[in-house]
Order: C-alpha cells, then structure tokens, then sequence
C-alpha cells in the first residue's frame, strides 16, 4: 500500500453499523433545525427591524454552531472511539483529507475567523473589489452579497482575509450617505447650499438624530469647473440608502431649478467619484 494511504478495512472496523441509521437522523435534524431557525429569525428581523442585523448575526453564528454539532455527533455515534488504534488512524485519515480539501478547509476557516473577527456582519453594507451591496449570509465557503442592483455576488471567505473591506453602517442599522450636487462658480452657493440642506432634513429617510452637513469645494470635474456641494446624511436604515439618494436628488433639481440654477452638464460617475476623493479630507 502506498505511503500515507488509507487502509478503508481497518476503518470499517471501528464502525457501529447499527448506529448509522441514528447518526443520519441526527444530520437531517440538523439540516432542519438550522433552516428553520434561519428563517424563523429572519421573519423575525423582516417584523422588528430595530433588531435585524442583531438577529442576522445570531442566524449566521448558530447555523454554524447546529452544523458542527451535528456532525460531531454523527461521528462520535458511529465511530468506537475508545480504541487507541482508532486515533492513530483518524490522524491518518485527517492529513489524507486536508491535503486533498485544503482550499475549502481554508474557506471555512476563514469564515470561523469572520464570524469572530467581524469586519462585518450579515446586513452590513459593504464595498469590496468593485462591488457595494448588503451582506446577505456568511456560510462555510462564501459569503454572498446582493448589490443595489440585486445582483448577487459570491465571495470566498479567504479573499477577506488578505483584502481590503469597507463596511458602511459597521453593524448599525443607520449609515451615512453621500449626495454629490454641482453648481456653476457662479452661482450663490449660500442658497443652493440652504436648498440642499433642506431637501435632506425634509426626507422621509433621513435619521435626524445623527448630524447632517454639507461641504463646499470648487474643482475640474472632466472639462468643467465646478462648485460641488456633498450632502452627508445618514438613512435611518441602510436599505433606504438608494430610494434617499433618489428623493433627495428630486427635491433638490426642483428646488434649483426654482431659483434658476442650471445644473451642469457632468457624467454622474465623474461626480462620484470626485466626491469619493474628497471624503478623507472632509
């Protein structure tokens, strides 16, 4: 037999067969449990919103828990482990396997370290490698991520732990929110900053018990120099960012074009991203 291969007979040795059809029972039972507890918390959290990202988090530490019991049951039911020769083995069997899965023991590592470390949690809003959405789970192998335009992102949990992630809320329910608005030099920056400010308090999104500020700045923005006045906000619940950033982008069109402003003509994305510039200063 080759070096470091495993003898499957002296294996089949050390199992109670009449107790296979209990350990399967109690995997199944596990399988159940942890989805009906998932979806009974998420109900839960759907109901009582102030505590849904607390509830998230117990539903993404408790499948992990029900799941790890449940095999370690399983196994400890089958398998005679008062045997000496039994250990020697199933060290055996454990280099064999590690070798062969270690990708997927590194990802579900990765996700222990996750769930413990918390850079984030299930509900957060995040930006890693491009993508920006909500934290929809924290599994064994990945973690998935639903962008604002619902697309659902699949992630393994290693890529966390050697790149850089944003959380935007930190497991709060509230998070700030960044409205870029441009003007021309020209025009009174002291009235569209007063029309700005107003259409962000009058919001029905806004969570006024956390400041709002807006911040003045002139600079090229592709071939045009401009006045950019940012609304930082923050949204009651970090689900609303996107529906806030569109109502506060209505009230404050209608309410510079009241007063005559024109608007100019500028690629959103170039506003985007000289606003992402400009927030470390700010």
């Amino acid at each position: 037999m080759p070096e470091g291969a495993v003898d499957v007979g002296e294996v089949l040795q050390f199992v109670k067969w009449e107790l296979i059809p209990f350990a399967l029972l109690v995997l199944v039972g596990a399988f159940v449990f942890q989805q009906i507890s998932r979806r009974l918390l998420n109900d839960l959290g759907e109901r009582f919103t102030e505590w849904r990202l607390s509830l998230k988090k117990v539903s993404a530490i408790g499948r992990l828990v029900v799941v790890l019991l449940g095999l370690g049951i399983a196994i400890a039911s089958v398998l005679d482990l008062r045997s000496e020769a039994l250990f020697a083995l199933l060290g055996t069997i454990g280099i064999a396997v590690g070798f062969a899965f270690k990708d997927l023991l590194a990802s579900l590592m990765a996700g222990v370290l996750l769930l413990v470390d918390e850079p984030f949690q299930v509900g957060d809003r995040v930006s890693f490698k491009g993508y920006y959405g909500e934290i929809q789970s924290i599994g064994f192998r990945s973690v998935r991520l639903v962008t604002l335009d619902d697309n659902l992102v699949t992630i393994p949990n290693s890529a966390f732990l050697t790149e850089a992630v944003a959380s935007a809320n930190a497991g709060a329910l509230d998070c700030m929110v960044v409205v870029p608005v441009c003007i021309a030099p020209t025009d009174d920056f002291v009235l569209a900053r007063r029309l700005i400010a107003e259409a962000g308090a009058t919001s029905r999104y806004v969570f006024l018990q956390k400041p709002l500020v807006t911040t003045l700045r002139d600079e090229f923005i592709g071939r045009h120099y401009v006045t950019v006045i940012d609304l930082k906000a923050y949204v009651f619940d970090a689900r609303y960012e996107k529906a806030f950033v569109s109502d506060v982008t209505e009230r404050v069109k209608l309410a510079l074009r009241s007063h005559g402003f024109i608007t100019p003509d500028i690629n959103r994305s170039e506003i985007l991203a000289s606003s992402e510039r400009a927030l470390p200063a700010d």
